[in-house]
């Protein structure tokens, strides 16, 4: 039985989502995504599981920054998992008592309609988790009237559920992943995703051009690109790449060798199966057998066989 580390306390979606990928895991709770990936790094647990995007709100910043500059992790798989939450409060709280409410900032932002309609003189507090803010509401003497949490949360803290479903869209999706220390990476299934950090050499016209022809001329399809700023000035960046496909084959291990030349420092993030299991379309001159047919063919003009 594996140990995972994951954002908590008990009750937040990622423990959720950790349920999900693998329900027989010791679970170890952990105050921020840093924290849970330091345990993944220091081996305090076998692996971490983290948030990574959501369908509403983009990426998940904090876990992006730490696979740019932390020590190495790779993913190994992801779970999509649909998101609702709900208006926790202690037993017997009614409305108009409600005037101070705390929730993790994605919720504040997710959760927009509700609070302006039903609660528009509620003052809304940022907190490190939704479950983490169910629990600040249900300690004694906390100044908290209410949190924006999973629902599960209330068994775990003695709340009741005041309302559900206040989310502003009812298909929101969050993207969690498994990380662990760099090690044998899981086989290629046809259905995979690869992630990776690149760091420009130098900033030029042309240069982010010149990293996406890489995938381009190869038939590598992104299904995500993010930048984030390296810290050193403004107009400083780095950037996340999602793209179809394995490394272990040849057209995607051949984009990641050509954008490798291109980066001052390039991090391979895992390639691992997409949890909506779409297979990879792969385009006409760019399955392994063309690749190979190509070397082979190059390889006879180079010794003279034309």
């Amino acid at each position: 039985m594996s140990k995972l580390a994951y954002l908590g306390p008990q009750g937040t979606f990622c423990e959720a989502a950790l349920r999900g990928l693998e329900p027989d895991a010791e679970r170890l709770p952990c105050g921020n995504v840093a924290a849970a990936l330091d345990a993944a790094r220091a081996g305090e647990a076998d692996g971490a599981v983290v948030p990574l995007e959501n369908s509403v709100e983009g990426a998940i910043t904090q876990t992006l920054d730490q696979f740019a500059w932390g020590p190495p992790l790779v993913i190994t798989g992801e779970l999509l998992l649909p998101v609702e939450f709900s208006l926790l409060v202690r037993p017997g709280t009614e409305l108009r008592q409600i005037k101070r409410v705390i929730t993790h900032p994605a919720a504040i932002t997710q959760c927009r309609g509700y609070l302006e309609r039903e609660l528009p003189g509620a003052v809304v507090i940022a907190w490190p988790s939704t479950a983490a803010a169910a629990q600040e509401v249900a300690a004694p003497g906390s100044p908290y009237d209410a949190a924006i949490s999973p629902a599960i949360a209330a068994g775990y803290y003695g709340l009741e559920e005041f309302a559900s479903g206040i989310g502003d869209r009812s298909d929101t999706v969050t993207r969690f992943v498994r990380v662990t220390l760099p090690g044998r990476l899981p086989e290629p299934t046809g259905a995979d995703r690869t992630s990776l950090v690149a760091f420009l050499r130098d900033d030029h016209p042309g240069a982010l051009l010149e990293m996406l022809s890489e995938f381009a001329v190869r038939g590598v399809n992104l299904t995500r690109i993010e930048s984030r700023p390296t810290g050193d000035g403004i107009g400083r960046y780095f950037f996340h790449f999602d793209c179809e496909g394995h490394i272990a084959e040849a057209r995607v291990g051949e984009a990641i060798s050509g954008l490798h030349r291109l980066c001052d420092d390039l991090r391979f993030l895992g390639s691992y199966p997409r949890a909506d299991k779409v297979a990879t379309q792969v385009r006409k001159g760019t399955a392994d057998a063309d690749f190979s047919e190509a070397a082979g063919w190059l390889e006879r003009i180079r010794a003279g066989r034309v």
